[in-house]
């Protein structure tokens, strides 16, 4: 029989399993609700619903990189036990891989299934917290890096001048040093273009009062604010800060120096910086 988008969704709401699972249960019963959420209960699915109320603050993140996708993944859980459990870790690859073959950038009903099936096994709630899917196309390159048992996860992608750069040693090691810094630092920002000018506006005038309050004449005045201000950027603004093994350069500064040893220009296009129960 033909089951309705609307009543696959009512029994999801009602049962917490699976829409896929829904629709399957819905057809075997004939449309009896009743019997769907038997059905579903007799499999272990309808299970879920009953923890679906209950906080996942734990969690895990996961990353993989493939020759044309970088994903990053974060998988909440209840516990910070089940965080370590091996099918909780497992399942967190699956989900992951999933994403990555097929290009995903939301979440979809076969990834909902994933998260029903290994609920049914631990018996805890998870969620799939947030998932960032990032296209890796000719001449670019991704580095992930994932910190202690998961709590801190980073993507980072750049696009090379010449596509023999991807091979380059010394490009490798400044990828994979980038991808440790942002885990270190957390940047909110790539660089000033990425910040909200109202905000870089709002911050101006208060290093403004802040300066004239020294009772210094204005063109000292002014050379205080360029000062906070571009001191604030750097702190904030990956490209700006100290680079994690050479705080006295900035990023941009050590990227330009790797640039010019290999020969082309090397470029950071993106970057992704989870951490489990942040938004």
């Amino acid at each position: 029989m033909a089951v309705s988008a609307a009543d696959v969704k009512t029994l999801r709401d009602k049962t917490g399993a699976g829409m896929m699972e829904c629709k399957k249960a819905l057809v075997e019963s004939d449309g009896d609700f009743a019997k769907a959420e038997k059905i579903l209960k007799e499999l272990g699915l309808a299970a879920a619903a009953k923890r679906s109320g209950r906080a996942t603050n734990e969690g895990r993140v996961f990353s993989l990189v493939t020759d044309s996708r970088a994903v990053i993944l974060e998988l909440g859980c209840e516990t910070d036990f089940v965080a370590r459990n091996k099918e909780f870790i497992e399942s967190g690859e699956k989900i992951i891989r999933k994403i990555a073959d097929d290009g995903l950038t939301e979440s979809t009903p076969e990834l909902e299934a994933l998260v029903t099936e290994v609920v049914s096994k631990i018996k805890e709630n998870i969620t799939i917290a947030r998932f960032k899917s990032l296209p890796v196309g000719d001449n670019e390159i991704a580095v992930d890096y994932v910190h202690g048992e998961g709590n801190i996860g980073v993507l980072v992608k750049f696009s090379l001048e010449k596509s023999d750069m991807i091979t380059d040693s010394r490009v490798k090691e400044f990828a994979f040093d980038t991808a440790l810094h942002i885990a270190a630092y957390n940047p909110l920002y790539l660089d000033k273009d990425a910040v909200d000018p109202a905000y870089l506006k709002e911050q101006e005038e208060i290093f403004t009062v802040q300066a004239k309050n020294l009772d210094k004449p204005d063109n000292v005045v002014q050379g205080i604010v360029k000062g906070k201000l571009n001191k604030h950027l750097s702190e904030i603004c990956l490209l700006n800060q100290g680079f994690v093994k050479e705080e006295k350069k900035s990023v941009s500064q050590v990227m330009d120096e790797v640039s010019k040893d290999v020969g082309g220009k090397l470029t950071i296009n993106d970057y992704v910086y989870y951490a489990v129960g942040a938004e």
